[in-house]
């Protein structure tokens, strides 16, 4: 914050206070390929469609976070792949500026390797997520060679976060599991059951309806025999001169 150089004349004017810029832009470069572009939106959606009845958070892939308002064009580390912050508005955003968000770091940050990133993303960023954002979680997945790890913040250092038998790493932040399924990562419930995206949800809404209408039939079509049967007996048993109403 500055003041303006103004001096403070005897009609004891206020001087003017400069608050650094809040209205930015994110100044992300493209993502590197489709692949990398596809995880980044399967985060996103698959979160936002799990807490569709939550307003109290924000997710976002290659968008820039500020976070120093006197050097914001100039910092080498700018917007992770992937981020979730906890305990904030729900809206959209042109990028995450601190200092207009009551301070707030990402609670939980995924970076999406490549060749030209993957060193920056292993030891660089790591450490500016650890000592400068305090991010309590921190991922990293490699959509090629499906490199993936996890750290959490313990007494203020990253320590590695164990898998359990299915190799899934534990989020305490989101409540949910990470972890790898058909070559991609995705969020897995404590129950290790695959968190969906809206697509895999209506499609398995339309088996169940399928499986909803078939079964139907098929106690239609046992009904039906059923019926057929009984006209069978009460037929034979008319034939032998026994009214089947009085059995």
């Amino acid at each position: 914050m500055m003041i303006t150089q103004e001096l403070v004349s005897e009609q004891n004017i206020v001087p003017d206070v400069i608050f650094p810029p809040s209205d930015l832009y994110s100044d992300e470069p493209p993502v590197e390929t489709e692949l990398h572009l596809e995880q980044i939106i399967l985060l996103i959606k698959c979160l936002k469609w799990l807490w569709k009845d939550r307003t109290d958070f924000y997710a976002a892939g290659n968008l820039s976070i500020y976070y120093s308002p006197h050097q914001k064009k100039t910092e080498n580390f700018r917007g992770p792949d992937f981020f979730v912050v906890l305990g904030t508005e729900l809206k959209t955003r042109k990028s995450w500026v601190v200092w207009e968000e009551n301070g707030k770091y990402p609670h939980v940050i995924v970076e999406i390797l490549s060749p030209t990133t993957a060193k920056t993303d292993r030891e660089p960023k790591k450490q500016l997520y650890q000592d400068t954002f305090r991010t309590p979680e921190y991922f990293w997945f490699d959509p090629y060679t499906l490199e993936f790890a996890g750290f959490h913040l313990v007494d203020a250092k990253y320590q590695p976060i164990k898998a359990n038998e299915q190799g899934y790493l534990w989020s305490e932040q989101l409540g949910l599991f990470l972890g790898i399924n058909n070559g991609l990562l995705r969020y897995f419930t404590p129950e290790s059951s695959l968190v969906p995206t809206p697509e895999e949800t209506a499609e398995a809404e339309v088996q169940r309806a399928e499986y909803a209408i078939q079964e139907a039939e098929y106690a239609t079509q046992r009904a039906e025999r059923e019926t057929q049967r009984a006209e069978r007996l009460a037929a034979k048993l008319r034939e032998l001169n026994i009214d089947p109403d009085t059995i």
